[in-house]
């Protein structure tokens, strides 16, 4: 009985010596983090994509820019061209397979005008954007780190921020004459203060957290801390900002060329021939309608693929 028992014992241990073994430490191994990998662009165009109402009118935004930026070339519109002014069959052609949008008054094709004019309305557009958010997120990002700088802006803002915008901008374009560039400046040259004035705001909240006063402690410049610290936590910011600013700048030139103010005689825009067809409401309507309604596309789509790309690149809605 004894010699069972201990045979019982034996084959015990004998089968805990073959089921468990020691395994070496791997410290390479433990420091690998089980995590799904994660791309933070990757996952903007992912959360983008789900959103089937802005992948539409980014589609349309395209199209519109395809023809903005390529049909004149092709066409050669020139605004001032009166060549067909005295053939009455060529005047004042309704919409058809022909021509596509009807001509005008002097046999001008509407179709090569509208994209003349939305080029023009677009390309100012884009340009009073990049310089506004590339001057304005340069100043705010110094304002909102630098205490000293931080009092002399304010005094600034304060100026600017009780001038109407549009105002200023027909007191500058009046003063310097009808031009492209001289409405581009007239547009930009206050409104980048109010953007910065936005980034201000953002930078001051992230400039207190304890990694940034962390590193300003141990003596970060300030540039680095500002490009590797915070202008990465304001991207979708930054596009919010952009998304706003673009209809913004179509609708000023637009409602500035409608008064003639802005782009000289020979350059056509939206809000010119929205202005030079507005005659024709009653007895051409087609003349007026079909500016405004393409004025309208620009801008609808812009603000849904704006603010969809700017939900996108908020961090928060990666899941």
């Amino acid at each position: 009985m004894v010699n069972s028992i201990e045979e019982v014992k034996n084959a015990q241990a004998q089968a805990n010596d073959n089921s468990f073994k020691f395994v070496e430490t791997n410290f390479k191994e433990a420091e690998v983090i089980d995590a799904p990998k994660y791309s933070y662009w990757e996952s903007v165009w992912r959360t983008f994509g789900k959103n089937k109402v802005a992948i539409f009118f980014m589609i349309l935004m395209i199209i519109i820019l395809l023809m903005s930026f390529i049909q004149p070339l092709i066409s050669g519109y020139d605004p001032m061209d009166t060549t067909n002014i005295n053939d009455m069959s060529a005047r004042y052609i309704e919409p058809n397979m022909t021509h596509w949008f009807g001509t005008d008054a002097n046999g001008q094709s509407l179709f090569d005008a509208t994209w003349s004019g939305a080029k023009t309305s677009l390309s100012i557009s884009f340009l009073a954007v990049l310089v506004t958010t590339v001057v304005g997120v340069t100043v705010g990002a110094f304002w909102g780190l630098s205490p000293k700088i931080d009092r002399i802006m304010l005094e600034v803002y304060n100026i600017f921020a009780n001038i109407p915008t549009l105002l200023i901008v027909i007191i500058l374009a009046y003063s310097m004459g009808n031009g492209f560039w001289n409405l581009l400046f007239a547009m930009t040259v206050t409104s980048w203060i109010f953007t910065a004035y936005f980034i201000r705001v953002q930078v001051m909240i992230q400039r207190d957290r304890e990694y940034n006063m962390a590193s300003r402690t141990l003596g970060t410049p300030s540039s680095r801390m500002i490009v590797k610290n915070i202008m990465p936590y304001l991207t979708s910011i930054i596009v919010t900002d952009v998304t706003r600013a673009l209809p913004g700048f179509i609708s000023t030139e637009t409602f500035l060329s409608f008064i003639g103010v802005g782009l000289s005689a020979d350059v056509v825009s939206l809000g010119g021939l929205i202005k030079k067809y507005s005659t024709n409401l009653s007895s051409k309507p087609y003349l007026f309608w079909i500016p405004v309604a393409v004025l309208a596309i620009i801008t609808i789509s812009l603000y849904i693929v704006g603010q969809a790309l700017a939900d996108a690149t908020d961090p928060k809605n990666h899941i």
